[in-house]
């Protein structure tokens, strides 16, 4: 998911079968690769889910068949389920968070939703509807109705199926976080049963919270939705039918493999954008959802994805999947925006983006990002948060850099530019001491501590890594971590052991600070002076570059609790520099020099690759002022104020 408060084109056949206006043509070549040989995955749930959607009132009545492998190695006759459109609702867990940490949010009745079973049927065992009781395993809140659970009349043995045949009914809410509808525009998720996931030895299924995400098994889905005909419509997996009925509606199937959970996407007034990508395993379909209204951003969305897409396969590892879906949401419905779930993501489209502000390429780029570290190494966002949406940040910043520069990655427009890392590390800064990146993500001081931590901090752990073990090293760590535990549900500790085992070296003394705890990283230049040798002399000639001789002294202070060796680098007005590493193991370290040659500068990690340093401005000193930057942001003052005065003027 991104925070925000966070390709090109001819001809293919329509994507969707029978007429659709608005849809658009973009240039492909070659051919579809074959579906894998084998199942990429385990495969422990297999869902079928026959759905029927009133595009009107936003309601859903389904019918799902689940069938559940226990590979848990013990009988099983409990099975928790998430309801999570239960969330929207005001006497919820989600909803007294959104309460507890924003005083100004309000219960509006139209973000009322609701998840309703309405009959619950186990093959063999009978009708147990009646066995369904709510629970809530991580606060007790009894007005929670996000996970229930139901109790089998004789356990399931190891290594044996069970099949559940749950009718469920769907009330849609206007969207306020990820699911729900505005005006004609509908985004299905997180909207059928679904169960929760056997692992480190329980039962894990989390409660909806205001932020954590989700964590749920691979299987395969098939999914039928029945709909009214003119509404074109997107979802995970791929489209395999769509057959026209006589009262005006259409039944839109669709299969997909090796996945965790599915979405869907219905909308009339959606434009349709096709092109395809090639990596290393096979062609890969791009289908792009947009707003009528943003159809000139269409090149923008669909060259930012190709071009991640394309890093992603090189650095990381292939895109196993035939297709990845691409969804515009309206204005009014960016609670929807910049979400993920499996072959579908959503991005970030505004009525004005000019090129050089990189929001939308930001936004798309992290969330195809998403198929990697969520959609296929399934990491527990409920408990370990940073695992997908820190390192996802991260990789999502690299390609950025990659693309436009390190300096340039955020913002390069009239003559202002910022990189992206610059922006990552301000939510880090002001929550640095507030909590752990290991901590659940629902235990969090407060949403933005939990947005701080888990994204911005995560990036500035992971690139001060990169100084510790070389950006080489790092990337052939998340290409190994990749790899070794896609199609599975790894810890952090998979992925800080895969981490050391690439480096070859011992970072639990980096780890136990940076995961594990909340010590604060900050050095700081706290004096620096050249005093003239003969200072005591009464009529000592005058200093004269180059003949006086100068006792220079550098004190450095660890002002946070965060042990981190650094480098110092001191220059000298002969043109000498001496640069000095220090372990940073005691509160403080003087360095001294006797030369003939007077201090110009002290600075404390000359490279900024330390980027868990808190404050970058008190990391050097210069022995007489630079007006160099002053006048440059002088500059941008007056580019900005004049800019307000004429957007003002205009808008009076």
């Amino acid at each position: 998911m991104r925070r925000c408060t966070p390709a090109r084109f001819a001809a293919v056949a329509l994507f969707l079968t029978g007429a659709c206006p608005g849809t658009h043509a973009l240039a492909a070549t070659g051919s579809v690769t074959a579906a894998a040989p084998k199942p990429l995955s385990e495969r422990v749930v297999d869902y079928q889910i026959d759905a029927r959607v009133d595009a009107r009132k936003k309601t859903i009545d389904a019918v799902e068949i689940l069938t559940y492998r226990n590979l848990t190695g013990q009988p099983q006759d409990t099975f928790p389920f998430h309801l999570y459109l239960n969330a929207f609702q005001p006497t919820s867990t989600a909803a007294r968070e959104f309460r507890r940490d924003n005083e100004d949010f309000e219960w509006k009745g139209k973000n009322f939703a609701s998840a309703e079973i309405k009959s619950l049927e186990v093959a063999g065992m009978g009708d147990l509807t009646s066995q369904i009781s709510f629970i809530a395993p991580d606060d007790g809140n009894p007005d929670d109705r996000t996970v229930f659970q139901v109790k089998l009349p004789r356990p399931v043995p190891a290594g044996e199926s069970v099949q559940f045949k749950i009718a469920f009914h769907d009330q849609l809410g206007e969207v306020l976080a990820r699911t729900g509808y505005k005006r004609n525009f509908i985004m299905g998720a997180q909207w059928f049963p679904k169960v929760g996931v056997w692992w480190q030895g329980g039962w894990n299924c989390h409660q909806f919270h205001a932020d954590t995400e989700f964590f749920a098994d691979f299987g395969t889905f098939n999914v039928r939705l029945t709909l009214p005909q003119n509404e074109v419509v997107g979802a995970s997996g791929e489209e395999v039918s769509s057959v026209n009925h006589p009262d005006g509606t259409k039944t839109v199937s669709f299969h997909g493999e090796d996945i965790h959970d599915f979405a869907w996407t219905a909308e009339p007034e959606f434009r349709v954008f096709t092109d395809y990508f090639t990596g290393s395993a096979g062609m890969v379909k791009i289908r792009l959802l947009t707003q009528p209204g943003h159809v000139a951003m269409a090149e923008r969305n669909i060259r930012i994805l190709k071009e991640t897409m394309k890093r992603f396969d090189q650095w990381y590892g292939p895109y196993p999947y035939k297709q990845i879906t691409l969804v515009d949401p309206p204005h009014g419905g960016l609670g929807a925006s910049g979400m993920e779930y499996p072959t579908l993501i959503t991005g970030l489209t505004l009525w004005w983006m000019p090129k050089g502000w990189y929001l939308l390429e930001e936004t798309v780029s992290h969330e195809f990002g998403h198929q990697y570290w969520y959609g296929m190494v399934a990491t527990n966002e409920f408990e370990d948060a940073w695992l997908d949406e820190g390192i996802n940040s991260y990789t999502e910043m690299k390609v950025m850099d990659d693309l436009y520069g390190k300096d340039r990655s955020d913002t390069d427009l009239w003559g202002m530019h910022d990189g992206e890392r610059s922006y990552q590390r301000l939510g880090y800064i002001r929550s640095a001491d507030r909590d752990p990146m290991a901590r659940f993500g629902y235990q969090y001081m407060d949403r933005r501590s939990y947005g701080d931590i888990t994204y911005n901090k995560s990036v500035a752990v992971l690139l001060t890594l990169e100084k510790i073990i070389g950006e080489t090293a790092m990337r052939r760590a998340l290409r190994t971590y990749f790899e070794r535990y896609r199609f599975t549900h790894p810890t952090k500790e998979d992925f800080l052991k895969t981490v050391e085992e690439v480096s070859g070296q011992d970072l639990r003394w980096y780890f136990n600070q940076a995961v594990y705890g909340t010590q604060v990283l900050d050095y700081e230049i706290l004096r620096a002076a050249s005093d003239p040798a003969d200072w005591f002399v009464k009529d000592a000639p005058e200093e004269k570059k180059g003949e006086t001789l100068y006792h220079t002294t550098v004190l450095v202070h660890r002002k946070g609790d965060f042990v981190f060796p650094v480098d110092v680098l001191v220059k000298f007005d002969n043109g000498e520099q001496v640069r000095e590493h220090w372990d940073g193991r005691d509160r403080w370290v003087r360095y001294s020099y006797d030369k003939r040659a007077s201090l110009v500068s002290a600075e404390i990690d000359p490279e900024q690759a330390v980027w868990l340093d808190k404050d970058f401005y008190n990391n050097s000193y210069v022995a007489a002022p630079m007006s160099g930057a002053r006048r440059k942001l002088s500059a941008y003052w007056l580019l900005f104020t004049q800019f307000l005065a004429q957007w003002l003027a205009w808008l009076v």
